[in-house]
């Protein structure tokens, strides 16, 4: 068995990642490290290792349990590898799901039909009518 193994190779093999072209992507764009520090995709991982995967808005830490190089099946993870995500992680990725298109990033295009009705429903007029007395301010002049 292999003590040591590719970190884009491990991550595609313990399921982090679809394919092995996006966790050498991620690896590449500074958003895995190992022990703290940014890894390159051709960095070795080896058990005993930290590896944290930054999926905005949550930073997944992972402890390598096996080095390996082949995908394997799901129930096999645990012996692959150990999650010890803090708790706040996952309460900041849940966080994110119930705050909805709040935090839009500009340019990412039109708002959708239910946010555009959700827009007007905000701004409509009824809700307007009697805030703004224009008719009073002519009577003083």
């Amino acid at each position: 068995m292999n003590t040591e193994a590719r970190l884009d190779k491990w991550l595609w093999a313990a399921r982090i990642f679809k394919t092995r072209t996006l966790a050498s992507d991620a690896c590449k764009n500074g958003r895995v490290s190992i022990n703290g520090a940014q890894a390159k995709p051709s960095r070795t991982v080896k058990p005993g290792d930290e590896v944290g995967v930054r999926k905005p808005p949550v930073t997944y830490t992972f402890r390598v349990r096996q080095a390996i190089e082949k995908r394997v099946g799901a129930k096999l993870l645990p012996d692959v590898l150990e999650n010890i995500t803090p708790p706040e992680q996952y309460e900041a990725l849940e966080l994110s799901r119930i705050s909805g298109f709040v935090n839009r990033a500009k340019g990412t295009g039109r708002p959708t039909k239910k946010d555009r009705r959700a827009l007007d429903e905000f701004t409509a007029p009824e809700l307007m009518d009697g805030f703004f007395d224009f008719d009073d301010e002519d009577d003083d002049v």
